[in-house]
């Protein structure tokens, strides 16, 4: 009996045992990303009906951030409203700045629109560039790499099967901006309601007539509104974009006036939708309006 006691103790102590990682991921998108390259603990902070500049650090975030072992967040001042008083309420040593747990997505990739100046009359401008780096695929790819890497050092003993899926998420992913047809879309223009979406509209390679806002932050007026039907009645866009956690109002009145078809898309994947499928959905719309 107790020799057979002893070799299961050791081989209990000779096999790793899969570390229970805590991941706690600011936006939907992230969270997503981490399950598709192998995280399984994961908690998202936010939906794909909020906006993500917008959110309270609530007592309830702050206790699943001190619990984390890692956190996953877009970075590039998008939640400078609420993400410092977290990190800073939670006491959590292993995802503070410059720890193996703290991770930026924008850290990992270029930004686009980057101000030549700061000026806070110019609305809610981010100094380091357009954070909305998850609406572009390439990126999203330099993002996945960086992750992974993130995870295997923070769980080593499963490094084989981070990579599996790296390698997996990757071919996935190639496959369906394969499978979208970017022709289409060449020389399309759209009216947007916040400068979100910049970077599919890079990769799609669609032009931006207007937005809804004024500037960056500050919610449509009547003459502003009145300026922009001015334009797209001398120049018509293709469609009229905006995000379903954005007031419609201003989008609705718009395409009365002009009759440019309107569409309201997900920002961000629903509660465990995979990535590949949203983004994938949210092509798909775009190009309906366009057929």
């Amino acid at each position: 009996m107790f020799k057979k006691f002893s070799l299961l103790l050791l081989v209990l102590v000779a096999t790793p045992i899969q570390a229970d990682i805590r991941i706690f991921a600011c936006e939907p998108e992230w969270a997503e990303l981490a399950r598709a390259l192998g995280g399984e603990q994961i908690y998202t902070a936010t939906t794909n009906q909020q906006d993500p500049h917008h959110i309270q650090a609530r007592p309830s975030l702050i206790a699943k951030a001190r619990r984390a072992d890692l956190l996953i967040c877009t970075g590039a001042e998008l939640e400078i409203g609420w993400l410092p008083l977290l990190l800073r309420k939670s006491g959590n040593p292993k995802i503070q700045a410059g720890q193996p747990g703290y991770f930026m997505a924008t850290d990992y990739v270029i930004l686009l629109d980057k101000p030549t100046q700061l000026d806070r009359s110019q609305g809610d401008v981010h100094s380091s560039g357009n954070p909305h780096v998850h609406l572009d695929p390439e990126r999203m790819l330099q993002v996945a790499e960086n992750l992974s890497k993130t995870l295997i050092q923070i769980d080593p003993s499963n490094q084989s099967t981070y990579q599996a899926k790296l390698e997996s998420f990757s071919q996935e992913w190639q496959a369906m901006m394969q499978r979208l047809d970017k022709q289409i879309f060449t020389g399309k223009s759209m009216v947007v309601y916040h400068n979100s979406w910049l970077y599919l509209q890079q990769w799609l390679g669609l032009k931006q007539s207007a937005t809804l806002e004024p500037k960056p932050g500050i919610p449509p007026t009547s003459s502003h509104l009145s300026r922009v039907l001015a334009t797209l009645q001398q120049s018509p866009a293709n469609m009229i974009v905006y995000a379903k956690y954005q007031d419609g109002k201003a989008a609705k009145w718009l395409t009365q006036k002009t009759n440019i078809p309107i569409v309201a898309l997900d920002f961000s994947p629903a509660t465990e939708e995979s990535l590949i499928h949203w983004f994938e959905r949210t092509v798909n719309q775009i190009a309906a309006i366009l057929k």
